[in-house]
């Protein structure tokens, strides 16, 4: 991913924030000969300093039949974004553009065949995102389980390097980027909104 050095973030206790608040990601493979990509949910897991994701997919979905072990693959988290208008600036010529903030990872996949562990996984993800809901998928009858899970390909990826792009006008003047991130906060859309916060997040920390 094009990133110039001042759109790039370090802070690892910032970057896991961001891929556990934007936990759809798009999952990209190619080594198999032809490029594949699914959009699925992620668990994000950090043990002793090691990224992991979990994840899975249809067992009807053929991309996981390009799996490896020791394959290099591509996750996509996307955050915020926004239309940026040249009417916004101070400066008279300016181009329109997109803000943004994204993340790639990259790592090594690998596939989880035990059956134990892959309810495991599933139950991770319910505790996630519904753990209103954990009780009764632990109350749900075995068989109706084990169907589930033999619908689905369970798998880990274990992340060997993070590329990040935090788009949010750093190469404009401080005057500038508080008018783009005023603008922001005005709009309808939540996504804009966001994109704000964390607009301004970053002038305070810089």
């Amino acid at each position: 991913m094009y990133s110039p050095p001042y759109n790039q973030v370090e802070d690892r206790a910032e970057l896991l924030a961001f891929m556990r608040a934007n936990s759809f990601v798009l999952l990209v493979t190619g080594t198999g000969g032809s490029l594949h990509a699914s959009h699925l949910p992620v668990v994000v897991e950090e043990v002793g300093g090691q990224l992991a994701l979990h994840l899975h997919m249809a067992r009807n979905n053929p991309q996981w039949q390009e799996f490896f072990d020791g394959e290099e693959v591509l996750v996509v988290f996307s955050g915020p974004h926004a239309y940026v208008s040249p009417r916004w600036y101070e400066e008279q010529e300016r181009v329109p553009t997109w803000n943004y903030a994204a993340l790639h990872a990259y790592g090594t996949v690998k596939l989880v065949q035990e059956r134990a562990a892959k309810h495991a996984s599933q139950r991770r993800l319910v505790e996630q995102l519904d753990p209103r809901w954990l009780p009764k998928f632990d109350a749900l009858r075995a068989e109706y389980v084990a169907r589930m899970l033999d619908g689905i390909v369970t798998f880990d990826v274990a992340v060997t390097r993070l590329e990040t792009r935090w788009k949010l006008s750093q190469n404009r003047s401080r005057r500038e980027q508080e008018l783009i991130a005023t603008e922001l906060e005005k709009s309808a859309d939540s996504g804009a909104r966001e994109l704000a916060a964390l607009t301004r997040k970053h002038f305070a920390d810089s």
